[in-house]
């Protein structure tokens, strides 16, 4: 499932206006303002001087003028104005969601029951470290993604998409997935059956359980109909370390890489079809759902 940002590119967009209105500001505030003082003190003075000599010959004379004049002078042009007053604002924002967090919104049901589509998310862009804007590239180390996580990303084989998934397998996990049932590194995950899922959407109910992902429950969702192996799986880099059946795959995890799937098991293109993800494609860790105009209900923080 891919999330696309609220304008494309929205992080060069922001950044482009960033550096555009903070120059205007920039050389607002250190050059044309200062060229606005001067021209406006020149005016002033000269105003003063017409003034008192017309009173000197005795002509009475009204000053109310004088600050109507100053304030004309120094009047930022509207470029200037509107330039000055969003540069904080941009510079801001753009701030916030290049290193603390970033808004998503949900258009596909791959990782339902968890999100589903419509949910609007925060992701936290520092938990897995610091990273600069639009290149992504880590500056400085903080945590690792761990199994479980809902992880937000950009698609391997078009870093322009960003996509969300949980993390299945860290650096040198071994995954099976047999029979649509998990197993890590030799230890098969607990699942414990749950009340069917309806699909309002669609009108029809999927399998649900409970699944133990290393101490990680959330609940996942089995298609009875669709087949247990994986139909088509592409030549993605590192695919010599996964082998497939028609009972299911199992794969050995690089180094610097992840194995992700949706919630969604039957219904999502993951892992299992396009391979791994490098440490390099990471955006964040997925954590809250701060909208859902269908359903305020879905409002909250999630595994």
């Amino acid at each position: 499932m891919s999330l696309q940002a609220i304008l494309g590119n929205f992080a060069l967009i922001l950044f482009v206006l960033t550096i555009a209105t903070g120059i205007v500001w920039f050389l607002d505030v250190f050059h044309f303002a200062k060229q606005r003082r001067v021209k406006a003190d020149a005016a002033l003075a000269e105003f003063d001087s017409r003034h008192a000599k017309l009173r000197a010959d005795g002509i009475k004379t009204d000053d109310s003028g004088r600050a109507k004049l100053e304030a004309e002078i120094l009047k930022q042009p509207t470029w200037i104005e509107y330039s000055g007053s969003f540069f904080p604002v941009i510079a801001l924002v753009f701030f916030l969601r290049s290193f603390l967090y970033e808004p998503f919104k949900i258009p596909s049901s791959s990782m339902v029951p968890t999100l589903v589509i419509g949910d609007l998310i925060l992701v936290n862009k520092f938990t897995y470290g610091i990273r600069l804007p639009i290149i992504n590239k880590k500056i400085v180390e903080v945590n690792s993604p761990q199994r479980g996580d809902v992880m937000v990303f950009k698609y391997p084989k078009d870093p322009s998409l960003d996509y969300i998934k949980r993390v299945v397998g860290v650096p040198g996990d071994k995954i099976v997935y047999k029979n649509k049932r998990l197993t890590i590194n030799g230890k098969e995950l607990s699942y414990q059956a749950l009340p069917d899922y309806l699909d309002e959407e669609h009108l029809s109910y999927s399998k649900q359980f409970l699944e133990d992902l290393t101490g990680i429950r959330h609940r996942i969702l089995n298609d009875e109909r669709a087949p247990a192996y994986v139909q088509n799986p592409d030549p993605f880099p590192g695919r010599e370390l996964c082998t497939y059946n028609l009972e299911g795959f199992a794969c050995t995890v690089p180094s610097g890489h992840y194995f992700m799937m949706g919630d969604n098991r039957d219904n999502s293109l993951d892992s299992r079809y396009w391979g791994f993800v490098p440490d390099e494609n990471i955006v964040g860790k997925a954590f809250f759902v701060w909208m859902n105009l269908g359903n305020f209900r879905r409002i909250g923080s999630f595994q």
